[in-house]
C-alpha cells in the first residue's frame, strides 16, 4: 500500500486518482505540520479563555450566531452541532468516494487556520489509515456553508454515531471503533465546526468523476476509431493539417488519438482511389466533438487542482494576522459550476457514440447485415442495444440541466444563496454512468461490425480493442441473452482495461 504525505504540499489530482479508483492508501502527516496547527488552536483556546464571543467558538451557528453560550457548554455546543446537523437521506456514499472526503478534510484542516487540536487531527489519521470510513448519506447538502449534514456524518461517526465502513464492512459506529480499540471522538471548542464546514463532499465527486471522465475520453475516441474502420469511414478529417488550421487543442488531440489508432490500417489504404465525398457528421466530426469534450474536461481539472489545497473552513483562525474571521470560502460554487460543466460535456460522448450505433445497425447506412446479425429475421442481432444506448443518452439531456443556476435560501435567510454542488456532483457521476454504458454498446456493435470485414486488416489500435473485447464478449452469431455481454463490455472500459490495452499497441494516448 502506497503512502501519501499531507501537509506540506497541496494536493494533485494525480496523487488523489488512485483513491478515486478504489484504491487505498496510507496517510504520513510529519511531526513539524503536526506543529504547525499549534498557533490556530492557542488562538482558540485564549479567545475561550477570555471570554470573548467570537463566532462558532463561543456562539451558536448560523441564524444563531448572536447567542452566546457559556465556557461550561462548548463541549456540549460542538457535539449538538454535529448530531444536529445529522439529516442526511438516500444511500450512503460509495466507499471510494467516502475515502477520499475524509482525505480532503484532514488535508484540509491541516492547513493550520481551522483552529483544531494536534491530537484531533492524529485521531482521524489514525482513523483513516485503519480504514475506518464514515458512512455518509448522499443526500442532504446545499454546498452554501460546505457540505453540512453529510460532513456531520462523517464526524459523528468518529463520536460513535450512526454507521462507518471497517475495511469494507458496514456496522454501527461504536461497534467499529471497539473493533479497532479506539474510543469515541470528544470535540472541544470549534473542532465540530472545523469538521463539518468544508466542501469535501463536493470535492471528492469532482475527483473521481472527471478522473472517470478521462478514462472515458480516450475510450471514446478508441471505440470510435474501431466504428470508423467498421463503416469504412475516411481518415481524412483526422488529418494534422486540419488541426492546424482549426487552432483547438482538444480537436489536435482526439485526431492524433484516432491516427495512432489507425496505424498499418488497410482501411485507410483502401480511401487511395476513394469516391465517397463525405461522412455522416457521427464520424467526420470526432475531433471537433470529442475535441470539445477535451478542452471542458482541462478546465474542470483546472478549477478543480486549485480547489484541492483551497481553504474551506469558516470562521478562519488565522495565526499569521492573528484575527478570527468570519468569510465564505465554505461556499460550492466554483466546484458546483464546474460538476454541472463535467457532465453536460460527457452527455456529448453519448449522444454522438449512439448515432455511430445508429449507423452500423441500420444496413441503409451501413451496408452491413440488418443490425450485425449474420442471419437477420430469424435473429434480431443488436437491433435493441441501439435503443438501450437511445433510452441512456436520452436520460442523460434530463440530468443535464443545470444544478448550480438553482438556490434556495436556508437558515432563516442568513444563507441565502447555495450552490447545490453535490447534486450537481451526483448528476454527474449519473451522467458518467450512462456514457459509459453507451460506449460499451458501441464498442460491441463496433467489433462485431468489423468481423464482417475481417478481410481487411484494421489499425494496429482498433485490433487491440477488439482482441480484448473477444477475451470476454464473443461474436454474435445467434441470439443470445445480451446483458452480460454489454455488462463485460462495460467493466472492460470501467476499469481502464480497455485504455491501457491499446496504449500497449500504439503508445499513450491523450485524454
Amino acid at each position: 500500500m502506497k503512502n501519501l504525505t499531507l501537509g506540506e504540499k497541496p494536493l494533485t489530482l494525480a496523487q488523489l486518482s488512485p483513491v478515486a479508483e478504489g484504491h487505498r492508501l496510507k496517510l504520513r502527516v510529519s511531526a513539524k505540520t503536526y506543529a504547525q496547527l499549534k498557533p490556530s488552536r492557542q488562538m482558540v483556546e485564549d479567545a475561550v479563555g477570555r471570554g470573548e464571543v467570537v463566532y462558532g467558538l463561543t456562539t451558536g451557528f448560523g441564524k444563531l450566531k448572536n447567542i452566546a453560550v457559556s465556557p461550561k457548554d462548548l463541549h456540549d455546543l460542538q457535539r449538538n452541532l454535529v448530531l444536529s446537523h445529522c439529516v442526511g437521506s438516500g444511500p450512503d456514499m460509495p466507499l471510494h468516494e467516502a475515502r477520499l472526503v475524509v482525505l480532503l478534510r484532514i488535508a484540509s484542516v491541516l492547513r493550520g487556520v481551522s483552529g483544531v487540536r494536534p491530537g484531533l487531527v492524529r485521531r482521524l489519521v489514525e482513523f483513516f489509515n485503519s480504514d475506518l470510513i464514515p458512512a455518509i448519506p448522499q443526500q442532504g447538502s446545499v454546498g452554501a456553508s460546505g457540505d453540512l449534514a453529510p460532513l456531520s456524518h462523517m464526524a459523528a461517526a468518529w463520536m460513535g454515531h450512526g454507521h462507518v465502513y471497517l475495511e469494507g464492512k458496514r456496522m454501527g459506529a461504536r461497534a467499529g471503533l471497539r473493533k479497532l480499540g479506539l474510543e469515541p471522538l470528544v470535540l472541544e471548542a470549534k473542532e465540530g465546526l472545523a469538521l463539518i464546514n468544508g466542501t469535501e463532499v463536493m470535492k471528492s465527486l469532482a475527483v473521481c468523476q472527471v478522473t472517470r471522465a478521462m478514462n472515458l475520453s480516450r475510450a471514446a475516441d478508441i471505440i470510435a476509431a474501431t466504428s470508423l474502420e467498421a463503416l469504412m469511414g475516411s481518415p481524412r478529417p483526422f488529418g494534422k493539417r486540419l488541426a492546424e488550421l482549426k487552432q483547438n487543442e482538444g480537436q489536435d488531440r482526439t485526431a492524433a488519438n484516432v491516427r495512432r489508432m489507425l496505424k498499418g490500417s488497410q482501411v485507410v489504404k483502401s480511401h487511395d482511389d476513394c469516391d465517397r465525398v463525405q461522412d455522416p457528421y457521427s464520424l467526420r466530426c470526432v475531433p471537433q466533438i470529442h475535441g470539445a469534450v477535451k478542452t471542458a474536461l482541462q478546465h474542470v481539472v483546472d478549477v478543480l487542482s486549485g480547489e484541492l489545497g483551497a481553504v474551506t473552513d469558516n470562521p478562519i483562525v488565522d495565526p499569521v494576522t492573528k484575527e478570527v474571521f468570519s468569510a465564505g470560502l465554505f461556499h460550492g460554487q466554483p466546484l458546483s459550476m464546474i460538476l454541472d460543466y463535467l457532465g453536460l460535456s460527457v452527455c456529448t460522448l453519448a449522444n454522438v457514440s449512439e448515432r455511430r450505433i445508429e449507423q452500423m445497425v441500420n444496413p441503409d447506412l451501413s451496408g452491413l447485415p440488418a443490425f450485425l446479425t449474420p442471419n437477420p429475421g430469424l435473429h434480431s442481432g443488436l437491433m435493441i442495444a441501439q435503443y438501450a444506448a437511445a433510452a441512456l443518452a436520452s436520460e442523460n439531456k434530463v440530468y443535464a440541466h443545470p444544478a448550480s443556476v438553482d438556490s434556495v435560501p436556508t437558515s432563516a435567510n442568513q444563507e441565502d444563496h447555495v450552490s447545490m454542488g453535490v447534486t450537481a456532483g451526483r448528476k454527474a457521476r449519473t451522467i458518467l454512468d450512462n456514457t459509459q454504458r453507451v460506449l460499451a454498446i458501441e464498442w460491441v456493435c463496433a467489433v462485431q461490425a468489423r468481423e464482417f470485414r475481417s478481410e481487411i486488416k484494421a489499425g494496429k489500435g482498433v485490433e487491440a480493442g477488439a482482441a480484448l473485447l473477444r477475451t470476454k464478449v464473443k461474436a454474435l452469431k445467434d441470439d443470445r441473452y445480451l446483458k452480460p455481454d454489454l455488462d463485460a463490455a462495460e467493466d472492460l472500459l470501467a476499469s481502464g482495461a480497455l485504455v491501457a490495452a491499446v496504449e500497449k499497441a500504439v503508445g499513450r494516448l491523450s485524454h
